[in-house]
């Protein structure tokens, strides 16, 4: 395999370079002298903000981006990229050495004393930007690379000069068994992504896999609330720290109580610590699970508890969680980015504590396999909701080869005896909210697709 050095920067041109993760990747390389250059499918405001730190991008994948390239060393392409990708077979032709993102993005984590890698099938973004946040206000001047938008740093990305380097560790195709951590987190193991894994059993299996990748001297921070947790812990040489809702646990919450905004107050107990109550400004009792993981990170470095609470305390969440976006006619408009029924759940659980007349989702379920995989568990969840409209499936990777629609989803939210609407177009959406929603009506507008556009749109009618 190809390995990159800092003391000898070439030249790495990235197939999709306007990805939340290979944007930042390429920002830490240019960082540090290597000369950067990539494609994507079209301009974003990720590639203008590439194209102006001087990067080179070109719009349309096709080999004479890479035939016709000045000297490239090595191509970085992600799990979306196939063989039959023109760039893709114009690298193998010409014998460019590759690598996946994830290998790349382990190879950099190697040259950090301190690379934390923050896993979980859901809340990574969330929890990876709260134990920067902690970090950032203790000056400890990290490194960053966040599978989200964060506020503090109006990015995914920065660029630190210290030994601490943090980092989200997907588990889609395995991914993360590519990474070199000494901290590792794992938030929950859930059923997802069932197009790469057989079954949950296979998502365990590699979360295990992951576990074991920790030096003895690293550190394992789990939540113990995970189902048979001793197959993923167990053996372990590294110490394992624990934290759930029960006082089994090293780390563990009482007292919770939520505000008129949903955000929790909690007191957060550390065998053989003082108590500290903590304050957040997200909602939900995920975030409370999401807080304490931060925590236990934030102690790993003993980081000090004015910092780790006036973080949390601050910290305003990231784009496209549980997001405001405005209100129109008296209705608050809310985004979030639930793509699966875990979240969905914790989303609209969390919006039941949040002022509301009536709660309306709008979903647009991702995937064609994962909506097939998780139908009577997504239709469960809709169910939360007072009112629920679906939008079509946001195909991503996929094509349409499954006979699942977001109809057949429609038609399972009814056979529980929950009303559910289900419009072909965005527009059509609109113009139903618009005359249904009532003021005091709390609407969120959910699905990790381009349903964002629809709050927006109404904003601005």
């Amino acid at each position: 395999m190809y390995q990159i050095d800092f003391k000898k920067p070439v030249h790495v041109y990235f197939i999709g370079i306007g990805g939340i993760s290979m944007s930042g990747i390429a920002q830490i390389l240019q960082n540090r002298g290597f000369r950067i250059s990539g494609s994507d499918s079209r301009h974003s405001a990720m590639t203008d903000s590439l194209e102006a730190l001087g990067i080179h991008i070109c719009y349309g994948q096709k080999a004479e981006n890479i035939s016709e390239s000045p000297q490239i060393d090595v191509v970085v392409y992600t799990s979306a990229i196939h063989p039959d990708n023109p760039e893709y077979a114009a690298a193998v032709s010409a014998g460019i050495p590759m690598l996946t993102r994830a290998q790349l993005l382990g190879q950099i984590m190697k040259y950090f004393k301190m690379p934390v890698a923050i896993s979980g099938t859901h809340g990574k973004t969330t929890t990876t930007s709260m134990i920067s946040k902690i970090l950032l206000d203790a000056g400890t001047d990290p490194t960053l690379s966040i599978g989200g938008i964060f506020k503090d740093i109006n990015g995914n990305t920065r660029i630190g000069h210290s030994d601490y380097f943090v980092a989200e560790a997907c588990e889609y195709t395995n991914s993360f068994l590519s990474l070199f951590p000494k901290v590792s987190v794992v938030l929950d193991i859930d059923a997802d992504h069932l197009d790469f894994f057989k079954d949950l059993d296979d998502i365990r299996h590699s979360f295990r896999t992951f576990c074991e990748l920790l030096p003895d001297d690293g550190s394992l921070v789990i939540n113990g609330e995970i189902d048979r947790l001793s197959e993923i812990t167990g053996s372990l040489k590294c110490p394992v720290i624990t934290y759930g809702m029960d006082a089994a646990f090293d780390y563990y919450a009482t007292d919770i109580t939520y505000d008129h905004f949903a955000n929790a107050t909690f007191t957060v107990h550390h065998h053989g610590a003082p108590d500290r109550e903590i304050a957040l400004h997200v909602p939900g009792i995920h975030n409370v699970y999401n807080a304490m993981a931060a925590i236990a990170v934030a102690d790993l470095f003993h980081i000090e508890d004015r910092f780790i609470l006036s973080a949390l305390s601050a910290f305003s969440g990231t784009n496209r969680r549980f997001e405001y976006k405005g209100e129109v006619d008296g209705v608050t408009i809310v985004d979030d980015y639930a793509h699966h029924p875990t979240e969905i759940k914790a989303t609209l659980n969390a919006a039941g504590n949040y002022p509301h007349k009536s709660v309306w989702c709008v979903f647009q379920p991702h995937t064609y396999t994962r909506t097939k995989a998780l139908l009577p568990e997504f239709a469960k969840a809709l169910s939360l909701a007072d009112h629920v409209v679906l939008a079509d499936i946001y195909a991503a990777r996929e094509t349409d080869h499954l006979g699942i629609s977001s109809r057949t989803l429609q038609e399972e939210i009814r056979k529980l005896g929950h009303e559910c609407y289900y419009f072909p177009s965005f527009n059509e959406i609109e113009k139903f909210l618009l005359q249904n929603c009532t003021k005091g009506d709390l609407l969120i507008t959910m699905g990790a697709g381009d349903v964002v556009k629809i709050g927006d749109e109404l904003l601005g009618h």
